[in-house]
């Protein structure tokens, strides 16, 4: 293929514009995790006032045995009294996806708890959709689907 002179000033236009679009969506990628990281480590730590400052009014959660809770069931499973020892949570391998003022976002969480003297692991994903509401970006569902360990 013969390159002309209007050919490589249009892909370097069309790069160019893709090196602005992603430095705009850098800060708003960042956010997201971190708004996902936020949440996940309140369910972890039973923080009910981080879980509320996270979430939308129509939160809708699926749990990883396919259970559908609306905001408030959730948030009571998040009371005080319900707290019990949390497992190590380590939150990796984040995509982003912004679609104007909708985000889905999707990260691996991995837990580590010492269950009578023996650790124990396992690992979900997690998929999050979230909206700008108000200039804040809030959760307005999740989902998790645990992750089979590796056969031995």
């Amino acid at each position: 293929m013969k390159l002309t002179l209007p050919h490589i000033l249009a892909t370097c236009l069309l790069g160019a514009f893709g090196a602005i679009g992603s430095a705009h969506a850098a800060p708003a990628d960042a956010e997201l995790v971190a708004l996902v990281q936020r949440h996940a480590q309140a369910q972890s730590s039973f923080d009910q006032a981080t879980l509320r400052s996270t979430t939308a009014e129509n939160y809708v959660e699926i749990s990883p045995v396919g259970e559908v809770d609306g905001r408030d069931k959730m948030l009571a499973f998040y009371a005080p009294e319900q707290k019990r020892p949390s497992p190590q949570l380590q939150i990796d391998e984040p995509v982003v996806r912004t679609f104007g003022d909708t985000a889905l976002i999707s990260a691996r969480l991995s837990y580590r708890v010492n269950q009578d003297g023996a650790a124990r692991a396992f690992a979900m994903r997690a998929g999050y959709v979230a909206r700008l509401i108000d200039k804040q970006w809030l959760l307005v569902s999740a989902q998790y689907t645990g992750i089979r360990p590796p056969k031995p």
